[in-house]
């Protein structure tokens, strides 16, 4: 069997899934052709392993007698005497790189750790002084974030030691850049910003610049004040910081939450968060060993 014949097999059994998640750049898959290719390998090394002490333990003529057809064809018994071998393969592999992927994270939140939970134009909701932190990348245009608010709200309403902290990240239009600037002067003045927050995610059709002075306003802000200031670098700055610790942390989409050492992309509900929230509270990590 050729080694093309040996990859469909080894695709046929990867199972895939996905989450609520807005973005202009797909993240990569778990298990990618180059992760395929090593799965392939490594079935065909296991073989390898048996072939090779049967040709140690044989005659010098046997080994000479061995063609690539006849390897062929014992590389398919072995896979079809055990073709759950490649789902096994498929399940470790998916663990390994989830594994990887922990460990970057981890290296990569801890350079930012000051920009991430401590930069002073970020918006804190919550307890300030909570024990446990949630980090959320949102995008006022992104349906999934939208859809996600009632488990953010549901979290502080019962939860009085959360802390959390909400980053501008517009990644899908320049109406979601300029509702951001917008919300950026929100949190810098003396108002309530999460009720701006609900309002720009209940309002209907596209939150633009129009959408978020109106909702300013509401608050008892001036929009004219808000619009002549949405240029200035202070706010700009707030809004690049979100950018440069996405491209750290490799982030491509919304929402995208950060807890412990953990980067979690899209709109995983309220109980696996709860969960994460709980862990870290239990074991000082998102994830606990048991």
């Amino acid at each position: 069997m050729s080694r093309v014949t040996i990859a469909l097999v080894a695709l046929a059994g990867i199972l895939a899934g996905g989450l609520g998640y807005a973005t202009l750049v797909p993240p990569a898959p778990h298990t990618d052709n180059v992760a395929v290719q090593a799965m392939i390998d490594d079935a065909i090394s296991a073989y390898d392993t048996k072939r090779s002490a049967a040709v140690a333990a044989a005659p010098a003529q046997d080994v000479a007698a061995i063609t690539p057809e006849a390897i062929n064809a014992q590389i398919e018994s072995f896979l079809m005497n055990d073709p759950k071998i490649l789902q096994r393969m498929s399940v470790a592999l998916d663990s390994t790189l989830r594994a990887e992927e922990r460990e970057q994270a981890t290296v990569a939140i801890a350079s930012m750790q000051e920009a991430i939970f401590n930069d002073p134009g970020q918006i804190v909701v919550g307890n300030p002084d909570g024990d446990v932190t949630l980090v959320e990348f949102f995008d006022y245009n992104c349906g999934y974030c939208r859809s996600a608010l009632p488990d953010l709200a549901t979290l502080l309403a019962e939860d009085p030691g959360l802390r959390v902290i909400l980053k501008e990240f517009p990644i899908l239009s320049n109406e979601s850049i300029d509702a951001a600037r917008v919300a950026v002067l929100v949190g810098e003045a003396d108002a309530d910003y999460w009720s701006f927050h609900e309002a720009l995610f209940t309002s209907r059709g596209k939150v633009d610049k129009q959408v978020a002075l109106a909702a300013a306003a509401d608050l008892g802000l001036s929009p004219v004040s808000l619009e002549l200031d949405m240029g200035k670098d202070s706010v700009s700055k707030t809004i690049q910081t979100s950018y440069e610790i996405a491209k750290a942390l490799n982030i491509t989409g919304t929402p995208t939450y950060i807890i412990g050492n953990e980067v979690i992309p899209g709109a995983i509900g309220i109980e696996e968060l709860r969960e994460r929230i709980a862990n870290m509270r239990a074991c000082g990590q998102s994830l606990c060993d048991s």
